[in-house]
């Protein structure tokens, strides 16, 4: 019988699984290694500037809203706050420990052994649970490429971090900065930085196509982007109902759409002129992720404060950077917006060979359950728009499956299912599919399927809705009560109440 329930990581999803599996009568214990909870959102990870990419009602939980009083577009500390509550509402504070790493986790034939460290003390202990949810996310282990000359670098004198490292923008006053990448966080940072720096330079590999909050200055992105319209554009991996006349008769008009929204966001923020046009066209967002447009980062481009190379960084001296497209730049500070590393290192080796493949892929059926390993889940997996939302879905999936609500495929079917969609992610992302863990731009898709799965579907207007403006997690309130009920347990009906209450405050 299971009924303790490890869960690692307290971000997003380990918050909202473990307050879910609790509301199923599960008893949780939640282990996270740093000193608050938040996962990207905690203060010893928040880079100066950091926002959401979602606006707050599509970034929120279904049941607890964000305080109306937040701005469209939260800040991290702010985010980290609304977690903070959404811990002391659901009663969730006894159940975590912070400052907690987990060493190592160890199959038993009724359970997992937890090895923990302990930050502060040092000490060891370990903890016998019943099933284990890993929930430490594709964005626990910061990527920092191996420069050439970085030691010498850093015997000078120089820093070379990562954006989740870089916490105190006071690090680059009066020094001369080079922001490595190109995604949400480099230019979240660059602008930050440029506030203080002697110099900010953007070095990047490539250009990708960036999203302003509101095209022509007028029309929100979620409006275009955070719907099905939105999603139904790219050709999913099986395309149903209203999608096939978009992949079909209705092409033209698709191409239509999306070359109007490329043009207009280029014209808008001068890409040809500062020559940062991507050669792609604009559906290449579909390859790896979404990013937003940092509030003035081409304003800066185009005026000089911040310097941008397309090229990488070659070799590093003290003081300097020799780049690959022939230039040296000044620099004194190296901050890494250059990604994740996917990997579970405190599972046993005989684990990590059944959960990813010889690449480092994760082998996950729905995105949560590997194949062939008893007693083991993972959620939040899964790079989405709708980060919270879909592992507030997750939660369910998995809580329903834990009650005997979901009858799982054989393990045959379950790796065919996962053969065939890491090679339809291969295939889109030209091979920038995250170790397995892509589902942009098809977030929806996913939650649809889960949701089909445990048969808890939204109703038909709400879905018909969805089409056409940007999804409120809040239309989702009503599924879990439900699914609390067919389950046997009650209670849960007026937790929307009080969260609504909370996000008016």
């Amino acid at each position: 019988m299971i009924r303790s329930i490890g869960i690692v990581g307290c971000g997003l999803a380990g918050l909202v699984t473990a307050k879910t599996l609790k509301q199923f009568g599960f008893d949780v214990h939640l282990f996270e290694k740093e000193a608050d909870i938040g996962g990207v959102w905690s203060a010893s990870r928040r880079y100066p500037g950091l926002t959401t990419q979602n606006p707050r009602e599509t970034y929120a939980f279904a049941d607890f809203p964000m305080p109306a009083s937040y701005p469209e577009w939260p800040t991290g500390a702010q985010v980290q706050a609304y977690l903070e509550t959404y811990v002391d509402h659901f009663g969730l504070r006894d159940a975590i420990r912070l400052n907690t790493e987990v060493l190592s986790a160890r199959p038993l034939a009724d359970g997992w052994t937890l090895a923990t460290r302990d930050a502060a003390s040092g000490t060891t202990a370990e903890h016998r649970v019943d099933y284990l949810i890993v929930c430490n996310g594709i964005f626990s282990i910061p990527a920092i490429p191996p420069f050439e000359g970085a030691d010498a670098f850093v015997e000078a004198g120089g820093h070379i971090l990562h954006t989740s490292q870089f916490t105190d923008v006071g690090l680059a006053r009066g020094r001369n900065v080079i922001v490595v990448g190109y995604g949400k966080s480099s230019c979240d940072a660059a602008v930050a930085i440029s506030g203080v720096a002697a110099s900010t330079t953007v070095v990047a590999r490539h250009l990708i196509w960036k999203i302003p909050k509101k095209l022509a200055k007028l029309v929100n992105f979620k409006h275009l982007f955070l719907n099905r319209l939105g999603e139904g554009l790219f050709p999913y991996i099986r395309i149903r109902g209203f999608e096939k006349f978009l992949h079909g008769p209705g092409r033209p008009l698709r191409n239509l759409m999306m070359g109007t929204v490329q043009f207009v966001i280029s014209r808008q923020l001068g890409l040809k002129k500062i020559g940062l046009e991507p050669s792609g066209k604009l559906e290449t967002i579909a390859r790896s992720t979404v990013s937003l447009v940092t509030d003035g980062f081409y304003e800066k481009i185009a005026a000089g404060e911040i310097g941008f190379h397309k090229a990488e960084i070659a070799s590093l001296r003290p003081g300097e950077a020799r780049l690959t497209d022939g230039t040296t730049v000044p620099a004194g500070v190296i901050v890494c917006g250059t990604g994740w590393h996917q990997r579970c290192d405190f599972l046993a080796p005989d684990v990590l060979e059944k959960v990813t493949d010889g690449r480092g892929n994760f082998r996950l059926y729905r995105s949560m359950l590997p194949v062939g390993v008893p007693r083991l889940a993972f959620n939040g997996y899964n790079s989405s728009f709708f980060s919270q939302l879909n592992a507030e879905i997750g939660a369910f999936w998995i809580a329903d499956m834990l009650r005997g609500g979901v009858t799982l495929p054989s393990d045959a079917a379950q790796n065919a299912y996962v053969d065939e969609r890491l090679a339809w992610m291969e295939a889109r992302t030209d091979g920038k599919h995250s170790k397995g863990t892509n589902i942009i731009p098809f977030s929806v898709h996913h939650i649809d399927e889960l949701l089909r799965e445990i048969d808890l579907e939204l109703p038909v207007m709400t879905r018909i809705k969805h089409w056409f403006v940007a999804i409120d997690a809040a239309d989702y309130a009503g599924l879990l009560p439900r699914l609390l009920k067919r389950h046997g347990f009650s209670g849960a009906s007026s937790t929307m109440a009080r969260g609504r209450k909370y996000g008016s405050a």
